[in-house]
């Protein structure tokens, strides 16, 4: 098995299909995901807004793809710093070779992805019941911080009514180290957009 990567309009034709397999079986009928036909594949055939530069990690053995995941990356202004940030989406495993430590495997090479790219801080939602797998990850709570994605005029925080999510972070430089705690208990405005309303 081998972790490649590639940015996510350059994935091979082969293994973006799988992809988009994988997207297509992790959340059925999402009305954002690229058609699962390739033969019917017109328009975006990305899962993600380009302005965010998504790169696409992909677990394989041999050609056959069995966890995905994308970063996202983006400026954000935080407690009135600069920072460069990055984010996970798409973090999906193949069913039938779930439970085997794959997803894992590939969560924790985002981490450290994220750390070589000269990133200062890493951090996403998640649905809580899944704090525990990315910890497992190597990454981590951050207590009491709300997630506002969506744009300025049309926000879309993670503390909306009907989600149960936390927010997990990493902070890789020593700037963002040393900043780490301006991120509990507050609202982070990571703003990605209309596509990718909430990484």
């Amino acid at each position: 098995m081998r972790i490649l990567s590639f940015p996510e309009d350059a994935t091979p034709p082969d293994l973006r299909q799988q992809v988009i397999e994988l997207q297509h079986e992790g959340w059925p009928g999402h009305e954002a995901l690229p058609p699962l036909d390739p033969a019917a594949r017109v328009g975006r055939h990305t899962t993600h807004d380009p302005a965010l530069r998504p790169l696409s990690l992909l677990l394989v053995d041999g050609d056959l793809v069995l966890a995905a995941l994308d970063i996202l990356t983006k400026e954000i202004t935080h407690a009135g710093q600069r920072y460069r940030a990055g984010g996970l989406g798409s973090v999906v495993t193949r069913q039938s070779a779930r439970r085997r430590g794959h997803g894992r495997r590939l969560v924790a090479a985002s981490r450290e992805r994220m750390a070589s790219c000269g990133l200062d801080v890493g951090l996403f939602t998640c649905d809580r019941p899944l704090q525990g797998f990315y910890e497992s990850a190597g990454w981590h709570l951050l207590p009491g911080a709300v997630m506002v994605g969506g744009t300025p005029e049309n926000p879309y925080p993670s503390d909306q009514p009907g989600f149960d999510k936390v927010v997990m972070g990493n902070f890789f430089t020593p700037r963002g180290q040393q900043n780490r705690r301006a991120f509990h208990h507050s609202r982070v405005e990571v703003h990605p957009g209309e596509i990718d309303k909430l990484w």
